[in-house]
């Protein structure tokens, strides 16, 4: 739906799909949103979110500088109208770049005020005016969050900090947060423990804290259903920067921190392809540790530099890491209310209003020729058929005995001293299978 007459920002028309010759840096080249695809649009199966902060709030700055991007909806004293400048801005770059979501931290749309009350008034004001965009324009919300890393309150955590009226400050802002995305329509909600770890345990009570954090997520279930919010509630795991031990290091420890607290139900994992190489694992890893506990939830799409040990956020380009990702995506049966999500950020000197379209239009091609390749991946089946015979010996006999949990060490034993004998080793082939996947990225 076509946006009424506003000021436009970006003098870029609706980037168009194009194929894979098309030489028009401003087109997709293998992105369709029209396409078909597994009974339902290219754009639908992918749902595909921008996200305010990186997008419409990092400016270019790091520990070394200042910002060097300046947008024209920056300009003026006044927060609140640049604010809903923004916002205008935003929205027409949604719809320009076919993307069908967006995503939020409640202090990226709406200025902080002096108070909680005029910080809750400037947001209301902001979500009045995302709602009216909106509408106007078909993009929804994705997943809202809040932002309880950024202000000096929470330089020791929000929900895990040792004071307990930071606690309930954070309490308090959660709770605004939760209202205003269940009032937009939200999918989700994610909750990123951006400072919820600690430095040292020479002044830190761990276990202390972990209740604590258990108890806040606790909380914000309660007051969802008190609401009538049925979005999905994330957790993002992240391993380190800015806190040095993060309670939330990877998927696998935050599945061990629900399970312990009896949160399991209610929560999955948005999953950030730059928080899983900074926890020395693979994107594919996270994801196959989510969707082997029916945990997977959401993307945060992007990636890190192999040679900086901090989160980049660049955008991912890399067809095969993808590829890999999106397989197993596919396996798990997709994302469902989740979706991919481009929490990535333009770099420091790329300062022109139209690098914020070559960065999505690079991510959103490598996402949607990642899907294609790994749809005839997982349709030939070549994959599939290795592994499943590598694990055919416990389909039947004392294998299938083993996985029932019918089976006990007397009898695994009496097996081998009479029958089994040695084990005839088998060959992985890891690079057969490297090979093999090479084809199918070259389309060979």
């Amino acid at each position: 739906m076509p946006m009424k007459t506003r000021p436009q920002y970006f003098q870029v028309p609706r980037i168009p799909f194009e194929g894979p010759g098309s030489e028009n840096p401003l087109a997709f080249r293998h992105y369709d949103p029209a396409a078909p695809a597994d009974g339902m649009t290219l754009k639908e199966r992918m749902r595909f979110s921008i996200a305010f902060w990186h997008s419409f709030r990092g400016l270019g700055g790091d520990p070394f500088g200042p910002g060097t991007i300046r947008r024209p909806w920056e300009r003026g004293s006044d927060a609140l109208s640049v604010a809903l400048r923004r916002m205008e801005a935003a929205f027409e770059f949604f719809v320009k770049i076919e993307a069908p979501f967006w995503c939020f931290h409640d202090r990226d749309i709406a200025p902080e005020g002096a108070t909680l009350a005029e910080s809750n008034r400037n947001l209301d004001r902001l979500v009045a005016h995302a709602k009216a965009l909106q509408k106007e324009t078909g993009v929804r919300l994705l997943w809202g969050t809040a932002n309880l890393f950024s202000n000096p309150r929470y330089m020791c955590g929000a929900a895990t900090n040792p004071d307990a009226h930071v606690f309930a400050y954070a309490a308090a802002q959660v709770k605004k947060a939760l209202e205003v995305t269940h009032e937009l329509g939200g999918d989700g909600y994610t909750f990123w423990g951006g400072r919820e770890g600690y430095e040292t345990l020479l002044n830190t009570d761990l276990g202390r804290e972990q209740e604590h954090l258990a108890a806040f997520l606790r909380m914000a279930v309660d007051h969802a259903k008190r609401i009538g919010f049925k979005g999905q509630f994330y957790i993002e795991p992240k391993p380190k920067e800015p806190m040095k031990h993060q309670y939330d290091f990877d998927v696998a420890s935050g599945i061990a921190f629900l399970r312990t607290f009896g949160l399991e139900k209610h929560f999955k994992f948005n999953i950030e392809t730059n928080h899983a190489t900074l926890a020395g694992h693979t994107f594919q890893h996270e994801i196959e540790v989510a969707a082997s506990q029916g945990m997977l939830g959401s993307v945060d799409a992007n990636s890190g530099d192999m040679l900086l040990g901090w989160d980049t956020d660049q955008f991912n380009t890399d067809v095969k890491e993808i590829t890999l990702a999106m397989v197993s995506i596919m396996r798990a049966g997709g994302l469902g209310r989740g979706g991919f999500n481009f929490d990535a950020k333009l770099r420091r000197p790329s300062i022109d209003p139209e690098d914020l379209f070559y960065a999505h239009i690079g991510g959103m091609d490598t996402y949607a020729l990642a899907y294609r390749v790994a749809r005839r991946i997982i349709s030939d089946g070549h994959l599939d058929r290795f592994v499943a015979g590598r694990y055919s010996s416990y389909d039947s006999g004392f294998g299938r005995r083993i996985e029932e949990g019918n089976a006990r060490f007397p009898e695994l034993e009496r097996l081998v001293l009479s029958k089994l004998g040695e084990p005839v080793p088998r060959s992985g082939r890891q690079e057969y299978l490297e090979n093999l996947l090479n084809r199918y990225l070259t389309g060979a």
